[in-house]
């Protein structure tokens, strides 16, 4: 490796097809691309590209680009011929789509016995809303997710669309294929894969269903520690930022008040009935001083306090700074590859394309 040049990354080697899709497998397809993985994002055929415009489209970095139209017989021919080499296969249509295009999965298994075919949906591959149309709000919202969250008295927020495209959907997605990779070496054998976001919701909920199990949950809306409890929520400064406390364990509690001139005695962080008054007199003192105040108040108090930050400023702040966690390439703010490895790094290896940009060197691999 010359000097300079980045890590392969531990996922070097592995060749990827990508059917363009949007969200969720953009998202899975990027984590894999910035670990290493050779990705050929398979996009729809465009006359004249907006390539500046692709330029910055972050989530189709780290790949190249032809463009088929899979309904062409031509280009179908193509779109088989890099499927068969290679390793995994990343289907983001509704169940049934690709087996119209002719890219069904047991075709693929059968002339390229190692590929590993993941699906990526929202509803998944059967089940009564499997080929209903759906968005993040939707999978929430049927596994349970979204009317859990919020105060009871108003309707239940939206969490942007993090939960269900991107941690329910994109990170499984990646999870998965490098999971069905790692089996393969066992067995010798692809498989297809089943990614559905409401899945991944109901597994992210595994923590809830555990506090539920114990008996520690209600299912009313608002009713519950994380929704209600004083010492674990954000709270108004006086320069109309916002502070958050997090404070569940016993010894971050009595930090925080002591820190804030209460007497713990007074306040016992349990008794529920005394919330609302302790939620009161909260809101008056972090009212008292800006958000950098009492950010510099609590600098040295191991409390579970931090400020929320604006997303403009997010990369700017201290620590995340320190990690590097946002990068800028080509004038567009975006996450570095995670998660890091001390050997093979991962890296974005190349800018996201334009539509079919790279289909010279694609085809002319494909021909050599």
């Amino acid at each position: 490796m010359s000097a300079g040049a980045p890590s392969p990354g531990p996922l070097h080697g592995i060749r990827i097809v990508e059917l363009a899709g949007l969200g969720p497998s953009q998202h899975g397809a990027m984590l894999l691309a910035d670990l290493g993985a050779d990705i050929i994002r398979v996009d729809r055929p465009v006359a004249s590209p907006d390539r500046d415009h692709a330029r910055r489209e972050l989530l189709n970095r780290g790949r190249r680009s032809i463009a088929l139209n899979l309904k062409d017989p031509d280009d179908l021919a193509v779109a088989r011929r890099l499927i068969d080499r290679a390793d995994v296969v990343i289907d983001p249509y509704r169940p049934g789509v690709a087996e119209r295009l002719g890219l069904d999965p047991s075709g693929a298994l059968e002339r390229n016995p190692r590929l590993v075919f993941a699906r990526m949906t929202g509803w998944g591959q059967d089940g009564p809303l499997a080929r209903k149309a759906g968005h993040d709000i939707t999978y929430l919202a049927a596994a349970g997710l979204l009317e859990a969250i919020g105060p009871a008295d108003r309707p239940p927020p939206v969490p942007l669309n993090v939960v269900g495209d991107f941690g329910a959907g994109g990170m499984l997605l990646a999870f998965g294929i490098v999971t069905a990779l790692l089996e393969r070496e066992r067995s010798g054998r692809g498989q297809v894969l089943d990614v559905a976001m409401v899945d991944g919701v109901a597994s992210l909920l595994s923590g809830i269903l555990n506090h539920v199990a114990l008996g520690e949950w209600r299912y009313a809306r608002g009713a519950n520690f994380l929704q209600s409890a004083p010492w674990y929520r954000a709270y108004e400064t006086a320069d109309g930022r916002y502070v958050t406390v997090g404070t569940l364990e016993e010894k971050f509690y009595a930090g925080l008040l002591e820190r804030l001139g209460l007497d713990v005695a007074q306040w016992p962080q349990w008794d529920e009935s005394r919330w609302p008054a302790l939620a009161s007199r909260l809101e008056e003192i972090f009212r008292t001083r800006t958000a950098a105040e009492w950010d510099a108040a609590m600098a040295d108090a191991d409390i579970c306090f931090a400020v929320a930050v604006p997303l403009d400023e997010a990369p700017a702040q201290p620590h995340l700074a320190a990690r590097g966690a946002f990068v800028e390439r080509e004038g567009v703010v975006q996450p570095a590859p995670v998660p890091r490895f001390e050997r093979t790094p991962g890296a974005i290896r190349l800018p996201p394309p334009w539509p079919g940009e790279h289909a010279e060197e694609i085809l002319a691999e494909l021909d050599g």
